[in-house]
């Protein structure tokens, strides 16, 4: 479910975007990086929440918003899981549809940016020809659903495409599910990601060379041992740790990792949104901060939107329970926060 980056910088490479970064003057900030949607700082919100069970405060409280504005977040990425409530015939639920509705309603409220992210990662990375049914199927009825409502509502076509997908597979499925979008929504700002594979093949990414209003989206977890460190969930990682984070070596490998992006960006005058990144609580706290300062300042460097994962349950930057931030996590991604 997380991007893996496992390849080493090049020396070159990294010399060359440290050397971007402290001069400040790179052309990667004056050109098509820049966060065109003006989607600024966000956080991930409401993926494994009981709210589209018909819950509430189970566990996020629609108050939380006015906690994210106030803290300084200007965006949230709202992790839906359309397939779920699909019958037999791929049509979405009504009742469903009508909290996505009233969520889009309370983000707006606060003058913060929804994005609506279709988030079926498991099922599209195993089975392509099913997903495809199924992605076209949402877009439809949602891309019709909000035409001409809620002019800065983002759509993202699908988290973290890779698995049994191809470059290729995916490009194509990308491709019919943007036409589908385009019918009814010509100006929508439309969130493409990148294959979520170790080499992050963004050269391979095919998208309509006439639409200007498409933002790219990876994921950074990198280093994964780091990272995802103690996550019970997985076998290879349960058992590790603990371990640092915050060597030159370890700054210069985000770097290098970011520039390979950044110089893409650039060539195809495209805008980046880094949708994800974060750091499992099992993680040293100072070295969590450490990697979340400089992740998140280096994409601010670049000119990126992004978006940290994620708001509660796992990777949490807020407290449920006590209803407070936690504190070292908000200071590294939003340094004037107190």
């Amino acid at each position: 479910m997380r991007a893996r980056w496992s390849r080493s910088p090049t020396l070159a490479a990294t010399a060359i975007f440290l050397a971007a970064l402290v001069s400040g003057a790179h052309g990667v900030e004056q050109g098509a990086s820049r966060d065109a949607a003006g989607l600024g700082r966000g956080i991930n919100i409401l993926g494994y929440d009981g709210l589209w069970e018909g819950g509430e405060n189970a566990p996020f409280r629609l108050d939380n918003l006015t906690e994210i504005r106030i803290a300084g977040f200007s965006h949230v990425r709202i992790n839906f899981f359309g397939f779920k409530y699909m019958d037999s015939g791929n049509v979405l639920d009504e009742t469903v549809l009508k909290r996505l509705d009233a969520v889009i309603e309370e983000v707006l409220a606060r003058h913060l940016i929804p994005i609506v992210d279709e988030h079926d990662t498991h099922l599209c990375q195993r089975d392509v020809s099913g997903c495809a049914e199924k992605l076209k199927a949402f877009w439809r009825q949602v891309a019709a659903r909000y035409a001409g409502k809620y002019p800065s509502l983002v759509f993202e076509v699908l988290n973290e495409p890779g698995g049994q997908m191809t470059s290729t597979s995916w490009n194509s499925l990308l491709n019919e599910c943007l036409g589908i979008i385009r019918l009814t929504n010509p100006e929508r700002k439309v969130i493409a990601a990148v294959l979520n594979t170790d080499d992050m093949p963004v050269d391979d990414l095919a998208l309509p060379a006439g639409d200007g209003n498409l933002i790219v989206t990876f994921h950074y977890y990198a280093p994964i041992r780091f990272t995802h460190q103690g996550a019970p969930w997985s076998r290879t990682f349960s058992g590790i740790g603990p371990l640092d984070w915050g060597a030159p070596d370890d700054e210069a490998k985000v770097v290098a990792d970011f520039g390979k992006m950044s110089l893409w960006a650039e060539r195809e005058k495209r805008p980046i949104y880094l949708g994800e990144f974060g750091v499992y609580e099992r993680a040293p706290s100072d070295s969590r901060e450490r990697y979340l300062s400089f992740v998140a300042r280096t994409a601010d460097r670049f000119g990126w939107a992004w978006a940290y994962w994620q708001f509660d349950h796992d990777f949490a930057a807020f407290d449920s329970a006590s209803q407070t931030w936690k504190p070292d996590i908000l200071r590294a991604l939003i340094p004037s926060a107190r």
